[in-house]
């Protein structure tokens, strides 16, 4: 997923961060992360007092993602929003199947018990 985390700094154990912590979290500027808000419906930060943007850790992998395939892997704005939305639905599938076997392992569990 992302591959060049090395070269952006390490995401400091805080809670929320404001627009402007993310933006040089990701190296990213602050109206870049404002459009992308409006782009991308994966990426919503907290807004609080005044509408300021409280960033979490989520939220700023998800901008390093963005970030790799707009500037890296060469996406555009639609190309990078379906290959978003593609691999949500797959963690979603995963989910899905994940919990399947789960309650298949349990009925066996009931059986032999």
């Amino acid at each position: 997923m992302i591959e060049n985390t090395s070269q952006l700094p390490s995401i400091p154990t805080k809670r929320y961060f404001t627009i402007s912590e993310a933006s040089d979290l990701c190296e990213v500027e602050a109206h870049v992360l404002r459009y992308w808000e409006q782009e991308f419906t994966q990426l919503k930060p907290i807004k609080r007092r005044g509408n300021r943007r409280y960033y979490q850790r989520h939220d700023v992998l998800l901008i390093r993602q963005i970030k790799e395939l707009l500037y890296e892997n060469g996406y555009t704005i639609k190309g990078a929003k379906q290959k978003l939305s593609v691999d949500e639905s797959e963690k979603e599938s995963k989910s899905s199947a994940l919990s399947d076997i789960r309650s298949d392992l349990e009925a066996v569990i009931d059986i032999l018990d």
